[in-house]
């Protein structure tokens, strides 16, 4: 199936940035003794298009393990895209806490800006997981292959997500792969009515792979 020009059209327009939802404070993690955990991603990852952020796979799986979910990740953010102008940028948030987990996302939005950002983006992936090595050396480091929402994957996302394994495997970080097919192009209820975001199902579709790849990291 042809990749439907109208939807990356909207995407690209909106940065996947709609149907919002109510995000939870993250200016400060949870208090507890249990692991700190940063979230480094999108939408997809903030919990948009859920009816309530308990409902967004990395609330859930932290939840599950008794870690402290320290997440700010931000919609239409990628690792070029909506990064300039912010006022504060998620590495240096991230960093800031000293998490012992670092779970990175990040990667759908920046298949809209290949046209002219092929090299920038490439370059602001190794930069951003050479930052995580570098001033985090004792935290697991754990790259997602980058997710997607429609049936079939872009010449763009592919590149992007070959980008994003290369610079993992560069920094040693652990990896978990096909997150791009997790949704299946938004069968059976797994978008939300803005058909780019996840449903509570596609969360809950998510949090299940997401949880079962974990375990098999020993987490």
């Amino acid at each position: 199936m042809r990749t439907p020009r109208i939807l990356l059209t909207v995407a690209a327009a909106l940065g996947l940035a709609a149907c919002s939802s109510p995000a939870p404070d993250v200016s400060a993690p949870p208090p507890g003794d249990g692991p700190l955990v940063a979230f480094y991603g999108d939408s997809y990852t903030l919990g948009t298009g859920a009816s309530d952020p308990a409902l967004r796979w990395s609330t859930i799986v932290s939840e599950q393990r008794g870690w402290r979910e320290f997440n700010p990740s931000a919609n239409g953010l990628g690792f070029v895209n909506q990064r300039e102008g912010r006022p504060d940028d998620l590495v240096d948030l991230i960093v800031e806490q000293q998490p012992d987990i670092v779970i990175v996302t990040m990667g759908l939005n920046d298949a809209f800006s290949m046209d002219g950002s092929a090299e920038r983006i490439r370059s602001a992936i190794q930069e951003d997981f050479e930052r995580f090595r570098d001033e985090l050396p004792e935290a697991r480091l754990i790259v997602s292959e980058p997710f997607w929402y429609l049936e079939e994957s872009t010449a763009e996302s592919r590149q992007v997500a070959e980008w994003v394994a290369e610079s993992a495997e560069s920094v040693d970080a652990e990896r978990m792969a096909g997150a791009a097919t997790w949704l299946e192009g938004g069968s059976d209820g797994l978008l939300a009515s803005d058909g780019l975001h996840p449903s509570d199902a596609g969360y809950s579709k998510i949090t299940e792979i997401m949880d079962e790849g974990l375990r098999e990291l020993g987490l």
